[in-house]
């Protein structure tokens, strides 16, 4: 009988480490990840081709929108987290080996304490839990949640011991209620790992009008008999808006969570956490040995530094910034960040991660919608100042590092995010139906590749369209680059033609296009500074933000 389809059959290969030696829960999971495998393995695959850059706008659009899921590149503070996760979920299993019988107990422990009614005491007192529990704190939109994900991916879900019929959780993920509820969260557990093994723990255990210790029991059995290698809970600053629960319970709800279910917990919430996990600290209470990494934004950037050796060492922030300045869509795109940019760029966003990739990515789709194609300081501020208004409050408490208005304002997201992405391609859709009207081709889409890249060159659009319609007629079976070569040719003889010369040293261009011209050019700088992009940009803002 085959796997499901979210199974694997448990290949065993040799830790490394004699702690974790003889144990098939340890041996049946991936190699430990040295720096050269955690960047393969948790980088993001990003598909550029150079020549896409001259596609047509709608779909720029969506290779540009592609980077809000595709982009990820690992720092120093990622490296950091799948450390600890790799040790925790390898520690974790070292007190419940399946071959020594020590797994065997942990279960018959947790049977025990349900027929017990859930009290305290312990049949195999000698049977000491090696789980940890780690506390992860960020500001929303700083990476938490996607890094975490990223990282267990690496995990298969499941593992099938076929030797000896044994289901393996290496972790499990789940969210905390939005009403806050503790026992809701106890039954999100039952309801994930339902959906993960296709059980029906949920049902079962839902009908009946259990106490949250009784639940927590019951989940420490289960999470035993699954072998679950870390769970994970998501969202934990939820359990603060039920204000019937206190601090202290919601502490000691977390502490039984570690102890009673025996596994390793990572809790991944925003500063509005924290102050529970600062009370644990202050108690001087170690028992659940808990541990904090708070998830910062990228500091404010250093310049690059020149080691010993000679070679120039980037900031994270200056390699961050590098890497995803590469995936531009844009027909007049800068090949090199310039220190401008770089410095707006960090003062928008404050280094929190998925700013830092949505202010680039609608920076790229209004660049297409107004005509600028490219990304200047002005054109990020404008995006900044219409686009983000629902972070305003949390940038702002970051800029002033005010702990207070940090802890406040944590949890804004930009919930529009998806809405306003539509709103631009459906921009930029009219404005491609415009541009079709004016220059057609007959729909040949390799007539209008061709025209969108001649026009990047700075070539007279006027002069372009019987060039282009001539030499698809005269060679219709050659490529874009011989295409190239030869309409640029004919070009350079209509140009160097003294009644073409003085009809082009006479031509003037009117001021709502000066966006669209060279960087270079005079009229396209005085266009910044005025924060003018001309008509598209009338139109652009026809769409309100709704949030």
């Amino acid at each position: 009988m085959p796997l499901p389809d979210n199974f694997v059959a448990a290949v065993y290969k040799d830790p490394g480490v004699s702690r974790y030696r003889g144990n098939p829960l340890i041996e049946a999971l991936p190699p430990i990840m040295d720096l050269k495998a955690l960047r393969s393995q948790l980088s993001g695959t990003v598909t550029f081709d150079p020549k896409d850059c001259f596609a047509a706008p709608h779909q720029r659009a969506h290779e540009i929108a592609s980077l809000l899921d595709d982009f990820f590149q690992p720092l120093s503070i990622h490296r950091q987290l799948e450390e600890k996760l790799s040790v925790m979920i390898r520690a974790g299993y070292v007190g419940r080996n399946p071959k020594d019988g020590s797994l065997n107990r942990k279960m018959q422990d947790g049977y025990q304490r349900i027929m017990d009614g859930a009290t305290n005491n312990f049949r195999f007192a000698q049977a000491n839990s090696t789980a940890k529990c780690l506390s992860l704190i960020g500001c929303s939109g700083s990476g938490k949640s996607t890094t975490v994900n990223r990282i267990l991916s690496t995990y298969p879900p499941v593992i099938f011991h076929s030797d000896i019929n044994f289901v393996q959780l290496p972790y499990l993920r789940i969210e905390c209620p939005s009403d806050g509820s503790l026992k809701s969260l106890c039954l999100n557990f039952f309801r994930e790992i339902d959906r993960t093994l296709d059980t029906n723990y949920e049902q079962k255990y839902a009908r009946k009008r259990h106490s949250t210790e009784v639940l927590l029991s019951l989940m420490g059995q289960v999470a035993t008999q699954k072998a679950l290698g870390v769970l994970v809970i998501d969202e934990v600053q939820r359990l603060g808006l039920k204000r019937s629960i206190s601090k202290e319970a919601m502490l000691e709800f977390f502490v039984a969570l570690v102890n009673v279910i025996g596994v390793p917990v990572v809790l991944v919430g925003t500063p509005k956490a924290r102050p529970i996990f600062e009370m644990e600290l202050q108690a001087g209470r170690r028992s659940a040995g808990f541990g904090s990494l708070f998830w910062e934004p990228m500091q404010r950037p250093n310049k690059a530094r020149v080691d010993s050796n000679g070679k120039v060492r980037l900031s994270e922030w200056e390699a961050f910034t590098n890497k995803l300045w590469k995936y531009q869509w844009l027909k007049q795109r800068s090949e090199t960040l310039d220190d401008a940019t770089r410095d707006r760029w960090y003062s928008l966003s404050q280094g929190v991660l998925d700013i830092v990739v949505k202010l680039f990515v609608l920076a790229q789709l209004r660049a297409i919608a107004t005509g600028i194609e490219r990304v200047t300081p002005e054109l990020l501020q404008k995006v900044y100042d219409d686009e983000l208004i629902p972070v305003h409050p949390m940038l702002d408490a970051l800029r002033r590092n005010d702990a207070d208005l940090i802890v406040k304002y944590s949890d804004l997201h930009l919930p529009s995010i998806d809405k306003r992405l539509l709103e631009l391609r459906h921009l930029i859709e009219q404005q491609q139906e415009q541009t079709k009207t004016e220059v057609s081709f007959g729909n040949n889409e390799k007539a209008l590749r061709l025209y969108n890249l001649l026009q990047a060159m700075d070539c007279d659009s006027s002069l372009l369209a019987p060039l282009i319609e001539r030499v698809f007629k005269e060679h219709p079976s050659l490529g874009l680059p011989e295409l190239t070569k030869i309409v640029l040719a004919w070009y350079s003889e209509s140009q160097s033609s003294p009644t073409q010369t003085r009809s082009t040293t006479t031509k003037s261009i009117k001021p709502n296009k000066w966006h669209e011209l060279g960087s270079d050019d005079l009229r396209f700088k005085y266009s910044q500074k005025s924060a003018y992009f001309g008509d598209s940009e009338q139109r652009f803002r026809s769409y309100p933000i709704t949030c």
